[in-house]
C-alpha cells in the first residue's frame, strides 16, 4: 500500500482511486515530510539529506506491472483514515493470496467429503449385508489378478480402466478386507472416497482463485454434497479419481503450471480416455496461451496409444450401449439452464464463468452429439463436469444477500437428503451380486449345474468363489483368467445343449423381466432348450436379477 503524512509525520494508508489498486506485495512506500518541512525526501541512512525535488508519485517499473498484472496506483488523495487495500476489494482484481497458506475452511470441503463418502459406505440393505454391482465387481475380480494376466486382458477388453485396475491391484496388495463380504467392499471403495475428498478441496482451490475464500468454501461444499458425487465417491470404480484429475488440472491451468497441468489432465485421461473432453472446455478459456497449447498437444499424443486400443474393443466394450434418449436430454437441459442462470449478472466473476460454463456444459453436451452416432454416452463418464455446476453455486451463494438464497437452499437440501439416503441402498444400484450370491447359496446344491443368461451375467458370481467353485457351469469353455477376459469363453452351440439336456436341474441366472433379450446363437440355444425340455420350477427376484429353478419334466421338488 502507499503511506502519506498525518500531522505530526506519522505514515498512514494512501487511498487510490477506484478499480486502481495493487497487492500488498508490491507496494511502494512514500515518505513524506510535514507539511512545515519542506519537501519530501527518500528513505536513505545518510545523515545529510539530497538536494530538495518535487514531490512526484513512485510507481512500479513497467516490466514488473505486467508481470504483476496490477495498474499503476493513481494519487487521488490523502486520507489519514488507516485503510488497508485488500486483494477483495470490489473495485480490485482478485490476485491468488498464498494458496498454501493454513486455514480452518480449506478444510471443511474435503472434510465434508470424507464423511459422506464413510457414511453407508458399504450400502447394506435390511438383513445388514453390503451390496456391491456388477462394475464393482468386475475391479475386484480383474485387480485381484496377477500384473502378466491384467496385461493381457486389457490387449482384449477393457483398456480403458486399465490404470485404475493397476492401481487397484497395488491398493489390495496392501489390504484387500478378505472379501467383498467382510471388510472387503472398505478396500474397494475407500480410494475412491479419498479422490473425492481431492476433489472437493480442488473445487475450493479453484474457486479461491478466481473469486474469494467464501466462494471456495461454498463451492467446495456444494460439489461435496451433490448426490451424483456422493454416489461414485462410494463406488469402486475410477470416475472420482477421474474427477479429482480433472479438477486439479483445471487449478494447474490458472496457475499456467504448464507441466503439472499436462501430468495430472493426462492422468486423468489414462485413468478413463474421455477425461480428455475437459481439455476442449479449459481451451475456452486458455487456447491463446502458447503454454496451453503445447500442453493440449502432448496430452493428445500420449493418449493416442489409449485410444487406438480402445477404439478396437469398443463394439465389445460398449456395444450394450443405447442412444441417449429424452430423459438423458431433459437432464442436461434443466442442467443447462441452471449453469446459465447461475452465470448472469456481476455477482460471478467472469474469470470463473469463462471457467466454469465450458466445463460444465461441453464435456456431457459433446459426448451426448457423439453419441448420436456412436452411442458412448453415460453420465458417469464425465462426472467431472458437475464441478463446473459446483463452482458457479457456490460462487453465487457467497455473493447473495438476504434470507432468500438460504431459504432455496434448505428447500433442496431436502429432495437432497432424501437423494442421499437412498444412495447408500443396495436399491439404488442396478443389481447385487452379493444378494444374488446369497439366493444362489440358498437354492443351489453342490454340483448343480448352473446357466448364465446372458454369459456377461456370470460376474454375479465371479466375485464369490468359494461358492462358484461348487457350482458346475454348463456353458463355460475356459475361465476369465484362461480366456484373458472379463466373464470367459463359452462353449459352441452344440455342445451347449448337449450339456443341457442331459441335466436332471438347471439354476439359471437372467436378468429382470422385461429387459431385451440377447440375439446371439448361443443366447437363443439356452433359451429354447430349457423351454422345450425343462419344466420351470421356481422363480425368485434378487435386487436386478432373477434366479429361476429348471428341472426335467415331473421332477420338480
Amino acid at each position: 500500500m502507499l503511506v502519506g503524512p498525518c500531522p505530526g509525520g506519522s505514515a498512514l494508508p494512501l487511498e487510490p482511486g477506484p478499480g486502481e489498486g495493487c497487492a500488498d506485495a508490491d507496494a511502494v512506500p512514500l515518505l513524506l515530510p510535514p507539511p512545515d518541512e519542506g519537501p519530501a525526501v527518500g528513505l536513505s541512512s545518510d545523515p545529510s539529506p539530497p538536494e530538495p525535488h518535487p514531490v512526484r508519485a513512485t510507481a512500479l517499473s513497467s516490466t514488473a506491472a505486467t508481470a504483476r498484472n496490477v495498474r499503476t496506483p493513481h494519487l487521488r488523495r490523502f486520507s489519514c483514515r488507516p485503510r488497508v487495500w485488500s486483494r477483495h476489494h470490489p473495485h480490485g482484481k482478485h490476485q491468488e493470496d498464498d494458496i498454501r497458506r493454513t486455514a480452518a475452511w480449506r478444510w471443511l470441503p474435503p472434510l465434508l467429503a470424507v464423511l459422506l463418502g464413510l457414511w453407508g459406505l458399504e450400502r447394506a440393505g435390511a438383513d445388514g449385508r453390503g451390496g456391491m454391482w456388477r462394475d464393482e465387481s468386475v475391479t475386484w475380480q480383474v485387480a485381484h489378478r496377477p500384473l502378466g494376466s491384467i496385461w493381457e486382458l486389457l490387449g482384449q477388453v477393457d483398456a480403458v480402466h486399465g490404470l485404475y485396475y493397476l492401481l487397484m491391484q497395488a491398493v489390495f496388495q496392501v489390504w484387500d478386507g478378505g472379501g467383498p463380504a467382510t471388510g472387503g467392499l472398505w478396500a474397494l471403495r475407500l480410494p475412491s472416497v479419498a479422490a473425492t475428498a481431492l476433489a472437493a478441496a480442488g473445487v475450493a482451490a479453484v474457486a479461491h482463485r478466481l473469486a474469494g475464500e467464501r466462494a471456495a468454501l461454498c463451492s467446495g461444499v456444494a460439489y461435496a454434497v451433490l448426490p451424483p458425487v456422493q454416489m461414485y465417491a462410494q463406488e469402486g470404480r475410477s470416475y472420482a479419481l477421474v474427477a479429482a484429475a480433472v479438477v486439479w488440472a483445471t487449478y494447474l491451468m490458472l496457475r499456467e503450471h504448464w507441466v503439472a497441468y499436462a501430468t495430472v489432465l493426462l492422468l486423468g485421461c489414462w485413468l478413463h480416455e474421455f477425461a480428455v473432453l475437459a481439455l476442449l472446455a479449459h481451451g475456452v478459456s486458455a487456447w491463446r496461451s502458447r503454454g496451453w497449447r503445447w500442453s493440449a498437444a502432448v496430452v493428445v499424443v500420449l493418449l493416442l496409444p489409449l485410444a487406438v486400443v480402445s477404439a478396437r474393443q469398443a463394439e465389445q466394450q460398449l456395444g450394450w450401449l443405447g442412444r441417449p434418449g429424452w430423459q438423458d436430454w431433459a437432464a442436461y437441459g434443466v442442467v443447462a439452464v441452471a449453469v446459465l442462470l447461475l452465470a448472469r449478472g456481476a455477482a460471478v466473476p467472469r474469470e470463473l464463468v469463462r471457467v466454469a460454463v465450458p466445463l460444465a456444459l461441453l464435456p456431457p453436451g459433446l459426448l451426448m452429439a457423439v453419441s448420436l452416432v456412436h452411442p458412448w454416452y453415460v453420465d458417469r463418464y464425465v462426472l467431472y463436469a458437475l464441478a463446473g455446476l459446483a463452482l458457479l453455486a457456490g460462487t453465487r451463494l457467497a455473493a447473495a444477500r438476504g434470507w432468500w438464497p438460504w431459504l432455496l437452499v434448505a428447500a433442496l437440501l431436502v429432495p437432497f437428503g432424501w437423494w442421499s439416503v437412498w444412495l447408500r441402498t443396495p436399491e439404488s444400484r442396478k443389481d447385487d451380486v452379493l444378494a444374488v450370491a446369497a439366493a444362489v447359496r440358498e437354492r443351489a446344491r453342490p454340483g448343480d449345474p448352473v446357466l448364465f443368461m446372458p454369459s456377461r451375467r456370470r460376474e454375479w458370481l465371479l466375485s464369490s468363489p468359494e461358492l462358484y467353485g461348487t457350482l458346475r457351469d454348463l456353458a463355460l469353455a475356459r475361465t476369465p483368467a484362461a480366456s484373458h477376459s472379463l466373464q470367459g469363453t463359452e462353449l459352441p452351440t452344440e455342445e451347449i445343449w448337449t450339456r443341457l439336456v442331459d441335466a436332471p436341474r438347471v439354476v439359471a441366472l437372467l436378468d429382470p423381466a422385461g429387459q431385451p433379450l440377447d440375439p446371439y446363437p448361443r443366447e437363443a440355444v439356452k433359451r429354447q432348450t430349457l423351454a422345450s425340455h425343462f419344466d420351470l420350477c421356481s422363480v425368485d427376484e434378487v435386487r436386478g436379477a432373477r434366479i429361476a429353478l429348471y428341472a426335467q419334466p415331473g421332477r420338480c421338488p
